[in-house]
């Protein structure tokens, strides 16, 4: 009976749950941001196929980019850029670790680095609350980002760790609104599963 009861209390939560969602327009934004990232996607994967088959070979500057710059660098120019608002584009990266001698390692090493830069980001979105110029800068900035996450938060994190959008804006606008660190933590663990997923197409082109 107990258990007959959990389960019906269960069903009832996923169902308001649902209907929160769709009153609040999170599918539609889910659907919006994968129609925009969509594309843009295809573009580039085309993009570098066409590139490299007519242009340049990729493989030969992805070889000269692992000969010119240390492993040292290249994992901190990308920690610094997955830590201030995802300037670079991660692929990049990805696709250089399969040119090294590890990419396995160097590929977890990224996904660490990003998932780092993420949590850093939340507490540089907590500390910018404390200097007012910063604040009044980032609420204005970050408008559309801090209501989204004060509507959705953790699922938000979520759809940042997964999709190609900005992991370290979701979380600063999490630090911002001083959402729970445990659930950003816990959400942002998908971003290991995005590094999977993206280098399994990327070693694909990049041989």
């Amino acid at each position: 009976m107990a258990k007959k009861k959990r389960k019906k209390t269960k069903t009832h939560r996923a169902k308001l749950t649902h209907f929160y969602y769709s009153r609040t327009g999170f599918y539609m934004f889910i659907w919006e941001s994968l129609k925009k990232a969509f594309w843009p996607i295809v573009g580039v994967v085309i993009g570098i196929f066409l590139f490299n088959k007519y242009v340049y070979n990729i493989n030969d500057g992805l070889h000269h980019f692992t000969e010119t710059f240390s492993r040292i660098t290249i994992l901190i120019t990308f920690f610094i850029s997955e830590t201030l608002l995802g300037l670079i584009p991660p692929e990049i990266f990805i696709a250089w670790t399969k040119k090294t001698d590890q990419p396995i390692l160097n590929l977890i090493m990224l996904a660490v680095l990003s998932y780092s830069g993420g949590l850093i980001s939340y507490f540089i979105g907590k500390t910018a609350l404390k200097i007012k110029s910063v604040k009044d800068y980032l609420e204005v900035k970050m408008a559309e980002n801090l209501k989204n996450t004060r509507k959705w938060g953790g699922i938000l994190i979520l759809v940042g760790a997964l999709l190609p959008l900005p992991f370290s804006i979701a979380c600063l606008a999490a630090g911002m609104i001083k959402y729970p660190f445990k659930k950003v933590v816990f959400f942002g663990l998908f971003r290991f599963a995005r590094f999977a997923i993206y280098a399994w197409a990327i070693f694909k082109v990049v041989h």
